[in-house]
């Protein structure tokens, strides 16, 4: 027996309807088409479908069989045609973002909150990229978008750069570096450096300063929460390089001080690393733009809003 989602269509429209003329105008046939559906699917079957003698029509106890089935398959089946039709005119979709910059989380929410307002529709998640390989994971279409400070040529995958920013020095106010007006990679070999949680590699305090000037820290000590590393900065139990996003609140506190790395400052680029089928995808597009945006107006102290 062949069933054909056209022959599950045409049972539901009868069923509903209560005959076959209006069955008809519901499925955008004529009834003569219809009449001749019936009857092949009936001779596929070997069963009668249908009490022909009721008024209005009525399903047989085979008829009500195939009727569930539809009720089953139908649904679904509609479901993903209208989410297929979504992700065609970009209303719809996916967007998983790895994060290989752990301060990221401080201005990814708020573009997060404005995107889901917009595009409520794509289903949003974050995997910080830490514990695996993003890039990679991008290609894999295991997610769909990298935030990363460095940009690699690879097949198939464009970067587009999202703001500029300032790794700047944070100490205690009452700690001996809280006059300098910038910092050297030398004024670090005394101090506890206090970090995030990640590799050396992925902190800019070592890949622009301490490792090409091969200074080391006296000791490093790493902390999850941007909030404790202030906390512990402001009770002089170390020093701190955060991205000048992290720092807005800060610069006005009496508990701190925040100062250049090295007399020019340090300048660094984010970017978002996407596939290159993606890039005119509505959603992306507008994802890309707050986060241009917004990033840039909590630099300033702005309202994000």
């Amino acid at each position: 027996m062949h069933i054909e989602f056209r022959h599950l269509r045409t049972i539901r429209a009868i069923h509903q309807a209560g005959g076959l003329a209006r069955a008809a105008d519901l499925l955008n046939i004529t009834q003569s088409a219809l009449s001749h559906q019936i009857k092949g699917l009936e001779d596929q079957a070997g069963v009668e479908l249908f009490v022909r003698r009721s008024k209005p029509l009525k399903l047989s106890a085979a008829g009500h069989r195939l009727l569930r089935l539809a009720e089953k398959i139908l649904p679904e089946l509609e479901a993903l045609e209208e989410e297929f039709s979504g992700l065609r005119d970009g209303s719809k979709g996916r967007m998983h973002i790895a994060i290989e910059c752990h301060a990221c989380f401080e201005w990814l929410f708020p573009v997060l909150e404005r995107f889901r307002k917009t595009w409520m529709d794509v289903d949003v998640d974050i995997r910080p990229g830490l514990a695996f390989d993003a890039l990679p994971a991008l290609i894999k279409e295991e997610v769909d978008l990298v935030v990363s400070s460095d940009p690699e040529d690879l097949p198939g995958v464009t970067f587009k750069p999202l703001f500029d920013y300032e790794p700047v020095f944070v100490a205690s106010s009452q700690h001996p570096l809280a006059q300098r007006d910038w910092v050297e990679a030398e004024d670090f070999r005394d101090e506890t450096l206090i970090t995030y949680p990640v590799d050396r590699s992925r902190l800019d305090v070592f890949t622009e300063l301490l490792t090409p000037a091969k200074v080391e820290p006296k000791a490093i000590r790493q902390v999850e929460l941007t909030a404790v590393i202030l906390l512990l900065v402001a009770s002089n139990r170390g020093v701190a390089v955060l991205p000048d996003w992290v720092v807005r609140e800060v610069k006005t506190s009496t508990d701190y001080i925040t100062t250049r790395v090295t007399q020019g400052g340090l300048n660094k680029r984010l970017f978002a690393a996407i596939r290159e089928e993606d890039a005119d995808k509505p959603y992306v597009t507008q994802l890309i733009r707050l986060a241009r945006e917004i990033p840039v107006r909590l630099q300033r102290g702005l309202e994000t809003a």
